[in-house]
């Protein structure tokens, strides 16, 4: 680590993701000259011993990791001991989030879920537990975590996006670059992230993907990952996701250049 004063951008991953299932676009921030962090969050990632991600609690529980996150870098992160002092600035913090990293997002920036519109669009997967605890009354009654130290934010095809509509996005005051693919999947609509551009205010910078599925935001796989996980690997004939991360991570990059702009 070299300098100081330098922004940071946190990285949150989607359902039974890793906290690498972004690498390329963290490495274009950092070498743009971002402090990047990721995490695997526990119970809901790849990496989990004890995942639950039908769980209600992998949802109200992500917002907790990113502040957890931010306050770990910036005071206990060991690299910083070597680095200058005053290593990252505090007043320039910015927030990726993919899938339900994306509501991880909206949730951390000021948005406030109503739980109980889950219950009309119920995820129906094994393991699911979500909807029988909204119903027993488990769901939390106050406000989730958010985290003001964040000024900027890029959200990719966010689930669950109808718990916040149409007045749970009002607490959202900070510039928002907001990502939705074409065809969607995995639960997420691209209808339902089209209603979180109409709703923000100020209104976000929107990028519709057209030929892109709901993984296209996932780092290009290799050959070896391909043939382990087609799902989230193989795209759409025609769509080049080598190519689109090329353009969104120039986009991302230059987004938070511009609001988290550098001490003059």
């Amino acid at each position: 680590m070299a300098g100081e004063h330098l922004p940071l951008v946190v990285i949150s991953h989607g359902v039974g993701g890793w906290f690498a299932g972004h690498h390329d676009t963290a490495e274009a921030l950092a070498d743009a000259g971002f402090v990047v962090a990721a995490i695997n969050h526990p119970g809901d990632s790849s990496k989990s011993p004890d995942r639950h991600t039908g769980d209600l609690s992998a949802l109200t529980e992500r917002p907790t990791d990113i502040k957890r996150l931010v306050d770990f870098m910036l005071s206990a992160w060991p690299a910083s001991a070597h680095a200058a002092p005053g290593t990252i600035d505090p007043a320039r913090i910015g927030y990726f989030g993919f899938s339900r990293g994306g509501f991880t997002g909206l949730v951390v920036i000021g948005g406030n879920p109503d739980f109980r519109t889950l219950l009309a669009h119920c995820p129906d997967y094994p393991g699911n537990r979500m909807c029988a605890q909204i119903r027993a009354g488990e769901a939390p009654s106050g406000p989730l975590t958010h985290d003001p130290r964040i000024r900027a934010a890029v959200l990719a095809d966010p689930v669950f996006a109808p718990l916040f509509v149409p007045d749970g996005l009002t607490g959202i005051t900070i510039p928002v670059e907001l990502w939705s693919s074409e065809h969607g999947g995995d639960g997420m609509l691209p209808v339902e992230v089209a209603a979180v551009e109409r709703t923000l205010s100020p209104p976000p910078e929107f990028h519709a993907v057209p030929g892109a599925a709901h993984f296209a935001f996932l780092a290009p796989c290799g050959p070896a990952l391909t043939q382990l996980a087609q799902e989230i690997c193989v795209d759409a004939p025609g769509f080049d996701r080598v190519a689109f991360h090329a353009r969104m991570n120039h986009a991302v990059v230059a987004f938070f250049r511009a609001h988290l702009p550098a001490i003059k």
